[in-house]
């Protein structure tokens, strides 16, 4: 019987970002669901299951910061991994500080993002 792929879900306002993690993640066995708001991922996963998040910081309505906020203060056991395009040099710092699991800075090395999510997924 075939393994069941793990659940990633990328959470990013720029298409083009979603459709490339989604590509680039597929290769690697994932099954991958994208989000352009926070508001479309609380409305379409339950708490209880199982994944990883992908998660952009800045974006309009609902952005990064109250995403995962959302998902500590409810308690959820879901690794959050923060991928943004934002040059500031605290932002790695301050995410990690704000409980997400890991931090990448866009463009993504996709050995290095892979390593990550089979570490904390």
């Amino acid at each position: 019987m075939p393994e069941k792929q793990r659940q990633l879900w990328v959470v990013d306002d720029d298409e083009s970002v979603c459709r490339a993690l989604k590509c680039l993640l597929g290769t690697y066995g994932f099954k991958v669901d994208t989000f352009l708001s926070g508001e479309k991922y609380f409305e379409d996963i339950k708490d209880g299951q199982q994944g990883c998040l992908l998660l952009d910081i800045h974006m309009p309505g609902l952005d990064g910061w109250e995403v995962l906020k959302n998902i500590l203060k409810t308690g959820i056991k879901r690794p959050v991994i923060v991928i943004s395009a934002d040059k500031n040099g605290g932002l790695e710092k301050k995410v990690l500080k704000a409980g997400a699991a890991g931090f990448f800075q866009k463009p993504v090395n996709d050995e290095n993002l892979v390593a990550l999510i089979n570490k904390v997924y």
